[in-house]
Parts: C-alpha cells; sequence; structure tokens
C-alpha cells in the first residue's frame, strides 16, 4: 500500500505540472499519469479494482461540493439560461446520442440510454478553465457555456442516481416502480431530517473549537448521507449532493467547503488516475478506425446541436454559437462515473466500456487545441475594419470631455442637467454605440490625443478639458498634446494612482483628482462612524486627513522619482499624522476620540 501511494503521488507531481505547462486541464494530467502507471504501460500498479474502489469517493465529494454552491439564490439569478439552454442542449444532445447508440451501433435500450446521457455531459473542469485562461468567462458565449454546465452538474445527479435503478443488479431486484419509490422515499427522509439536524449539529461542534472534529464531522455528514442513499439502491454521489444542497445557504458553507476540498482534491485526482490506468490504448491499434469514428461522432453531433441551440436558445451571434459549440463538444468528467457505474450494472462490456471512455478521453484532449485553432480562423476570418473617425459637426462646447466610461458620464450627465454644452471623444466604438443606444447625442468616436479631432471639436473655443480616460498612458499622451496645442483650457484630470498623478503635475496638471480618493474618504468616514465615532466627528477627522495627504502629495512630487526619500517622507507623515490625531483627542478631552464619544 505504501508503495501504491509512493507511485501515485510521485505521477501526481510529475504530471499535473507538465500539463499545466502545455496550457492543458489538469484533468488531462492525471489521466496521462494513470495511462504510463497503469497495467497497460508501465505496470507500476496492477489492482485498479481497489484503486477504483477508494478514489469514488473523490467523485462523492465532488457532487458535495457541487450542492455546497449551488445555492437557490444562485440558480434564481441564472434560471433562464440554466434551465433553458442548458435543459435544451441536455435533452437534445442526449437523444440524438441515445439514437446513435441503439440505431447505429446496436446496443440495448437501457443502455444507449445511459451512453447517450453520459456522452451529451461536457466537462466542467476543460471548459472553466479554458474560459478563465482566455479571459472570456464574462462574454456572452461564456455566460451560456457557464450556464450550460452547470445544469449539466445539476442533470448528472439524476443519472448517476438512475443507472443502479437501470441495470440488473441487486439494487433493482423487484419492480422498478418499487426501486424508483423507495429512493423518493429515501430522498425525502434525507431532506427532512438534514434540514432540522445537520444545523444543530454543527452548532454543536462549532463550540469546540477543534478543526479536527469540525473536519470529522463534515466527513460524516458527506459519507453518512451517501451511505444512506447507497443502502435505498441509489447512488451515493446523490447523497453527497443532498447533503451539499442542505448545507447550501447555511453560515457552515465556505468553512465546510475549505475542510472538503483538500480530500476532495486529492481523491479525484485519484479517481482520474484510476480512469487512465484504466483506458486500453492498445484498443487505437486494435480498432482505430472505430475510436476514430466514436471521437469524431461524437465532437459532430453535440457540436452540430450545439449551434444552433446557441443561437435559438442563447440568443448568440453566430461565432459566439459556435465558440460554445466547440466548447462544450467533448465528453465529460462525469461520462467516466456514469460508464464505470454502467459497466458494474452490467447494462456495457467490459470492452464498450473501455472503447467509451477511451473516446471521451480524447476528445477531451483534443478539446483546447480546436478552441484554440476556432480562435485562430474567427480572429483572421473576423478582423474588424478599422473604422473611420466620425465627423464632428456640433456647436462650439465650454467643456471637452477625453474618455466617456464610468467618470466621464458622471460629468457630463451633471452638465448635461444644467445645460452646459460638451462634446464627449471616446476610442472605443463599442462604448459610443452602446452610449448612443441610450440618447448619448454629444459623443463621438475618435482618439482625443488627435489634434486634428481636437480642432474638428472646437477646443480652441472651449474652457475646461476634462481628461476622463481610465488608461494612464492614453492619458498621459492626450495631456500632452493638450497642453502644447490649446493651453488655454483648463485640464481637470483623473489620476489611477500617486504614481500617476505625479506625472500629470510634471504637465503643470495642478490637482489631478485621485480616482479612489474620495470615495475611500467617505468609506473611512462610515468606518469611524460605525465604530461610535459622531459624524461631526468623524467628517473632521477625515477632512483633517485629506488636508495632510494633498500637502504630502506635493512634497513628494519634489522627490518621487527618488525611491529612498520618498519611503522616508512616508514614515515621517505617518509620524505627523499620528501626533496631529493625538493634539486633536487631547484638545477634545481627556479620552476623547472613538473611545471618549463611546465612554
Amino acid at each position: 500500500m505504501l508503495q501504491m501511494a509512493v507511485v501515485f503521488l510521485l505521477a501526481t507531481v510529475l504530471a499535473v505540472p507538465l500539463a499545466k505547462r502545455f496550457r492543458l486541464a489538469a484533468v488531462l494530467g492525471f489521466l496521462l499519469a494513470g495511462v504510463v502507471i497503469g497495467p497497460h504501460a508501465l505496470g507500476l500498479v496492477g489492482d485498479t479494482g481497489r484503486v477504483a474502489q477508494v478514489s469514488e469517493l473523490g467523485v462523492v465529494l465532488m457532487l458535495f461540493v457541487i450542492g455546497l454552491e449551488l445555492s437557490p439564490s444562485r440558480l434564481k439569478v441564472m434560471r433562464h439560461a440554466v434551465f433553458g439552454t442548458g435543459l435544451m442542449q441536455v435533452l437534445v444532445c442526449g437523444v440524438a446520442l441515445l439514437a446513435v447508440a441503439y440505431y447505429g451501433f446496436g446496443l440495448p435500450l437501457r443502455a444507449a440510454i445511459v451512453v447517450g446521457a453520459a456522452l451529451a455531459l461536457s466537462s466542467t473542469a476543460f471548459g472553466l478553465q479554458i474560459l478563465a485562461e482566455r479571459k472570456e468567462a464574462g462574454l456572452a458565449y461564456g455566460r451560456q457555456a457557464f450556464a450550460v454546465l452547470l445544469f449539466q452538474d445539476l442533470a448528472a445527479i439524476p443519472l448517476i442516481a438512475a443507472v443502479p435503478l437501470l441495470g440488473t443488479g441487486s439494487a433493482t431486484e423487484g419492480p422498478l416502480w418499487l426501486g424508483a419509490l423507495r429512493v423518493i422515499g429515501t430522498i425525502a427522509v434525507v431532506m427532512v431530517g438534514g434540514r432540522y439536524l445537520l444545523r444543530p449539529l454543527f452548532r454543536i461542534v462549532a463550540r469546540t473549537r477543534m478543526q479536527e472534529v469540525s473536519t470529522a464531522t463534515a466527513l460524516l455528514v458527506v459519507m453518512g448521507t451517501a451511505w444512506v442513499m447507497e443502502l435505498a439502491g441509489a447512488s451515493a454521489t446523490l447523497g453527497a449532493f443532498l447533503a451539499g444542497v442542505l448545507l447550501a445557504d447555511s453560515e457552515y458553507r465556505h468553512e465546510l467547503e475549505s475542510h472538503i476540498e483538500p480530500f476532495k482534491g486529492l481523491l479525484l485526482g485519484l479517481f482520474f488516475i484510476s480512469v487512465g490506468m484504466s483506458l486500453d490504448l492498445s484498443l487505437i491499434r486494435q480498432a482505430p478506425w472505430i475510436v476514430a469514428c466514436l471521437v469524431l461522432g461524437l465532437l459532430l453531433v453535440k457540436g452540430v446541436l450545439l449551434w444552433p441551440i446557441g443561437r435559438w436558445s442563447g440568443q448568440l451571434g453566430g461565432a459566439d454559437a459556435l465558440r460554445m459549440a466547440v466548447l462544450l463538444s467533448s465528453g465529460g468528467e462525469f461520462a467516466f462515473v456514469v460508464l464505470n457505474l454502467a459497466l458494474g450494472q452490467h447494462l456495457l462490456e467490459p470492452r464498450q466500456r473501455d472503447l467509451l471512455v477511451l473516446a471521451v478521453s480524447l476528445s477531451m484532449a483534443l478539446m483546447p487545441l480546436l478552441v484554440t485553432g476556432l480562435a485562430r480562423v474567427l480572429r483572421e476570418r473576423e478582423a474588424p475594419q478599422k473604422r473611420e473617425y466620425d465627423h464632428i459637426d456640433t456647436d462650439a462646447p465650454r467643456v471637452i470631455i477625453a474618455g466617456f466610461g464610468r467618470v466621464g458620464q458622471i460629468v457630463a450627465r451633471v452638465l448635461r442637467a444644467q445645460h452646459i454644452p460638451f462634446v464627449a471623444l471616446e476610442a472605443s466604438v463599442d462604448q459610443v454605440d452602446l452610449v448612443r443606444r441610450f440618447g448619448g447625442t454629444s459623443i463621438f468616436f475618435g482618439d482625443p490625443a488627435r489634434p486634428d479631432l481636437l480642432r474638428a471639436a472646437q477646443a480652441d473655443k472651449a474652457e475646461v478639458f476634462v481628461l476622463a480616460t481610465d488608461d494612464p498612458q492614453a492619458n498621459l499622451r492626450t495631456a500632452r498634446v493638450v497642453k502644447r496645442q490649446f493651453p488655454h483650457l483648463k485640464i481637470v484630470a483623473r489620476a489611477r494612482n500617486r504614481q500617476h498623478a505625479f506625472r500629470l503635475m510634471d504637465l503643470s496638471i495642478d490637482e489631478p483628482v485621485r480616482e479612489t480618493f474620495y470615495s475611500s474618504l467617505k468609506m473611512t468616514r462610515h468606518v469611524l462612524e460605525a465604530l461610535g465615532a459622531s459624524q461631526d466627528s468623524a467628517e473632521a477627522q477625515v477632512d483633517r486627513f485629506r488636508e495632510h495627504d494633498e500637502a504630502l502629495l506635493k512634497t513628494q512630487y519634489l522627490v518621487y522619482d527618488d525611491e529612498t526619500a520618498l519611503m522616508q517622507s512616508s514614515r515621517e507623515a505617518l509620524a505627523d499624522l499620528e501626533r496631529i490625531f493625538e493634539a486633536d483627542s487631547q484638545r477634545r478631552g481627556s479620552g476623547g476620540g472613538i473611545e471618549g464619544e463611546n465612554a
């Protein structure tokens, strides 16, 4: 056992970082590690059955964490995408793959149902990682893909629970309806009992203030509910999921997740390693055409069906629907769980299961490559035509606003309310189009650092120039042009931080406005009031700090290119500020400040 543990840990330490090095998901690293140490390669581990039994605990814990994350409030916000697009994807792809398995490969109906449903699920681990790495989770197709993956996680629960009912093992002895009734009754008992027992239990455990007891209790809840569901003839993972749902809105949710996460990560990694160990790569040599047809068929069937679903239900554009289709076209982790269960319930033969697991693994391995290739093709095809800058035809403004994001729009709203004419220049065509949809008529697409555009905007007749762009370099570039071409303009500039403010002061912009400074002061005032200070006292202390910091900014501007002098001035300013507050406290009387006011 010790030798086996060393082999597993060594394989994980070597394979997972290697997969990350090539920007592949950790799941693929675990699978590759299992292939290498398994009986079909180096043969370092031979008892795959015992490993698979232990590793199934990882799947149990994964389902518990999924249950913890699926709070009712979160589902309510995403209900249309989750239960609309997600439900349609699982149903349409599941039925299509069922038909292929039944008519194309001659599987029995029960086996075809399990295979179709299992292959309809995509890889949550791969999909979310790719979206995160490409920073596309917030895009329209990324949000729809996340919603579909979320519904697939939900759909996997009843699917896993249904496999024993469809099988021929002992769990389904007697009429099918009797087994289903027994499972439903057990679910009701777990839900009702858990609702009234779990929170008091964790409340009692929390009073012990012992992390070991808390961790043991969390594992007891997960394993206990899983065991109860298994006794009822359902899947143990269903019990774990129900336990997670019961605790999703509890005050102990984050503590539970932190206790379970290390066990889940290691055991889930062990599960994927066991799947890799069971991969028979010799099947590629023995039946290359069958393996190729399974992989390509899976990718094509799901991809072809996902595109119209994304267009119609997800309301995505053609390119975004294609991105979502490719991202979700592979098989997923839950397919391994379902196919292993189907093998245990004699729904599939070992060779059928091996071929399907190999096809799912290869499709997951191909997905990152397909996503990257599609992105390159779309980037070349959709290279945007460079839009000409707008022709500016407007009356002479009193104010010119450079940048029409959050800051520029607030300035514009005040000016518009007082009927002060202004012109806004924005370098983002998307932002211009968005504002115009809301009725913005004084905004034009153009680079505010272009002298010809500034002249077209009649900057020579304006009085104030507002630098509201959120890019410090573009901000400084525009400021130089305005100072050189239109020196009469009073510049009110937004600064990202102190260093940006110093650069603006180099251009004779005396009072740059640090974008988070005043909001931070207001938050500080609220903090002092929450600690017991009166409104007048808190306001006075914040004003004192503001005056001190504004004076410090001008002092540090003289030495900002000398890091040693800058750090020394910061230390001296802190000590000076402490003396000022102590003097103020003494003037207010003994025990002044927050403590005195509370007294």
